[in-house]
């Protein structure tokens, strides 16, 4: 079972949902270098990573806050990044990528450093605000989720981070109020 959730349609924006509930009681799913470890081999974007430290830790969740401020700017115009922010982006964007490596038989295999995915997820988060996703980015209609995902739905009609995290309670919440309504 993975413990990380990945809805987002974008790696850098299910980066940024490592930081639950933002406007009501922040939980932080990134709090030891091997969650760092974990949520990389889950976003698969690494097979092996080199030990992150406590300080890649703070260095990539600063990196998350910055990259997260960036896409809601781009969306909404609500929040200006601060130049340190866009600076770390573009830092990071200048960085390595991980290494990638083709066996005989096919097989792939890919290793790095925390470094390295803060890399590739700073040049998503500048891919997608210069793309034309970025005019398909939403966030979830959860009032109390700040989860960002790009709608690729047809008929651009997408309300929800996803099912499991936000609809299903929203759908049982809405069905719950209407029996209490009709006094069942």
């Amino acid at each position: 079972m993975q413990k990380f959730v990945f809805v987002s349609g974008r790696r850098c924006l299910d980066f940024a949902g490592t930081l639950l509930w933002r406007r009501t009681s922040p939980t932080e799913l990134l709090s030891s270098p091997s969650d760092l470890t974990l949520w990389s081999r889950e976003a698969e974007l690494l097979d092996e990573m080199a030990g992150p430290s406590p300080a890649d830790v703070d260095h990539a969740i600063a990196a998350r806050e910055a990259m997260y401020a960036a896409v809601v700017s781009a969306h909404t115009g609500a929040i200006r990044p601060e130049p340190v922010q866009i600076g770390l982006i573009n830092d990071l964007a200048r960085g390595t990528l991980p290494t990638l490596r083709l066996a005989a038989d096919g097989s792939t295999h890919s290793r790095g450093t925390a470094a390295d995915v803060m890399s590739l997820l700073a040049r998503d988060t500048i891919d997608l605000i210069g793309s034309a996703d970025m005019a398909k980015v939403k966030e979830c209609s959860n009032p109390e989720c700040t989860r960002l995902f790009v709608d690729h739905s047809r008929g651009f009609s997408r309300r929800w981070c996803g099912m499991a995290e936000c609809g299903n309670r929203a759908k049982a919440a809405d069905y719950r109020r209407r029996k209490r309504s009709a006094g069942v």
